[in-house]
């Protein structure tokens, strides 16, 4: 395992970290089991952005004994309500569900605390000018948390963030399609092929650019989450390039980016951590990206939902991500599969019971139709 400075946190952190999302709803013994493959193999930074308590006790569980091998990436902000995943700048709510992810994790103190989700001008003010922002480096100065950092999909607003001179650290949506978005668009957009200039290389978002040379300056360290972009760029039928990329010419992709020090990857089983480890033992040319950029586009991630549940909370108690995924297989095939059925009725509440209100849509970093998406799964599923 190769290790990268974190930006002047002083950390050497593995150049692929844990992305412990995917490890929600797993039982104890599989998060134990995830955990020991990937701490085995070198990994030493994980991100623990889920509030919901269970997969905060089973990765506390799991890291007893060897906290001080880990670097753990903790989010403030996450917050879990009436059984759902949501984001609050309240300083009570912020209060609790800190102290809540340093019980569940058995630890004192969170190595990399990161303001969660700052996508947005009401987002950075709710933080940045309010007393919210003197509670986290309170909290700092406590040693409660030993670096400060935040998590951004937005190019502008992320480096808004990064001129405040206070955080050292951003966990940032980073992947060979996403840097090719046009500056003025919203991730994600559709890669044509005028993306491309006829030598091959990409045409690269200036916006991200600008960001990515900010954060080098500044000794901003990267973290970088959909590293994959959610398994779409693992697919020739998905990827925007035409052509699937591998995991190793993915995770090569971002750590070519400029302050980035470890790709971030989701990984829910001993099999995953596998194929994403074995990045260590590719070859260069395995690793080789290049040549996606030689083939025009021509799929698009547009509206495409990327489960990362930043939607939620849902008035109606709906796991929405859940929803965008079993409508995603189901409508991939030409009959619903059984397991994919059985999997959506075994979800508590469906996509008959939305409302319709929106406000999910707001919430989305990534543009999705989800009102449009619960009625196709009502239609198709039939509640």
């Amino acid at each position: 395992m190769k290790y990268n400075a974190l930006g002047k946190t002083g950390l050497m952190v593995s150049e692929v970290g844990l992305g412990c999302e995917f490890l929600q709803g797993k039982d104890e013994a599989t998060v134990r089991a995830v955990l020991d493959a990937a701490l085995a193999k070198g990994v030493n930074i994980i991100d623990v952005f889920m509030s919901e308590p269970e997969v905060r006790t089973n990765i506390g569980k799991a890291l007893a004994g060897r906290r001080e091998k880990v670097y753990i990436q903790g989010h403030l902000c996450a917050v879990w309500k009436n059984g759902q995943y949501g984001r609050s700048r309240d300083p009570e709510d912020v209060r609790f569900f800190f102290e809540d992810l340093l019980t569940r994790l058995q630890t004192d103190y969170i190595d990399l605390g990161m303001i969660h989700f700052i996508d947005s001008e009401e987002e950075y003010r709710a933080v940045f000018e309010t007393g919210l922002i003197d509670q986290i480096l309170e909290l700092k100065k406590q040693g409660k948390i030993r670096h400060l950092g935040f998590s951004s999909h937005d190019p502008a607003i992320a480096l808004k963030v990064v001129h405040t001179g206070l955080v050292e650290a951003m966990l940032f949506s980073i992947n060979a399609a996403y840097d090719l978005l046009p500056p003025e668009v919203k991730l994600p957009c559709r890669l044509d092929a005028d993306s491309f200039t006829r030598d091959g290389t990409a045409a690269f978002n200036p916006a991200r650019a600008a960001l990515y040379d900010a954060c080098a300056a500044a000794g901003v360290g990267i973290t970088v989450m959909k590293t994959l972009g959610a398994g779409r760029l693992l697919s020739a039928e998905s990827s925007p390039f035409g052509v699937a990329l591998s995991v190793p010419q993915c995770i090569q992709y971002v750590l070519t980016r400029p302050a980035v020090a470890s790709a971030m990857v989701g990984m829910q089983t001993v099999e995953e951590v596998d194929q994403a480890l074995a990045f260590e033992d590719a070859t260069e040319e395995e690793r080789d990206f290049s040549g996606i950029f030689a083939a025009a586009s021509q799929f698009t991630m547009a509206g495409k939902c990327m489960y990362c549940n930043h939607c939620l909370p849902c008035p109606q108690g709906l796991d929405i991500a859940a929803v965008h995924k079993y409508l995603d297989l189901a409508t991939a095939k030409e009959t619903v599969p059984d397991t994919v059925r059985a999997h959506y009725e075994a979800l508590g509440r469906h996509a008959g019971d939305c409302i319709g209100c929106g406000s999910c849509e707001t919430r989305c970093p990534f543009g999705v139709k989800t009102v449009e998406a619960m009625a196709q799964a009502k239609a198709l599923f039939g509640y």
